[in-house]
């Protein structure tokens, strides 16, 4: 089995992580594990609202998400357990994942307003 790429800290670039965050399934993933602190199961996360994410397209988030620095991906037999990597780009890039996850709660809050209450 290949051994995992993870960019160290200083590699981290803001493009990257801009490009993997722009993607609202990527964005849900890596809100999930951040909250999580780990994801040992990715089942855990490919379920988005009512929809599923299929494995290889999650297999492929995940990827994405681990290159651009946000996590962390540790193989412990056949799980793999992923970590935010928050604190580390947070320290690199003051700001700037609390205001993608700040956008993506205020999209999503008119939305949750028009429907209504239930």
């Amino acid at each position: 089995m290949r051994p995992l790429f993870h960019p160290a800290i200083e590699d981290v670039r803001p493009e990257a992580i801009l490009h993997a965050l722009a993607d609202p399934s990527r964005a849900a993933i890596f809100a999930r594990i951040m909250r999580a602190g780990c994801v040992e199961a990715c089942s855990a996360v490919s379920a988005l609202g009512d929809r599923v994410i299929p494995k290889s397209s999650l297999s492929n988030h995940f990827k994405v998400l681990r290159e651009a620095g946000l996590i962390r991906s540790e193989r412990h037999g056949v799980e793999v357990r992923n970590h935010s990597r928050w604190a580390e780009v947070e320290a690199r890039f003051p700001g700037l994942l609390m205001g993608i996850i700040n956008a993506y709660a205020a999209e999503a809050s008119p939305a949750a307003e028009a429907a209504g209450p239930r």
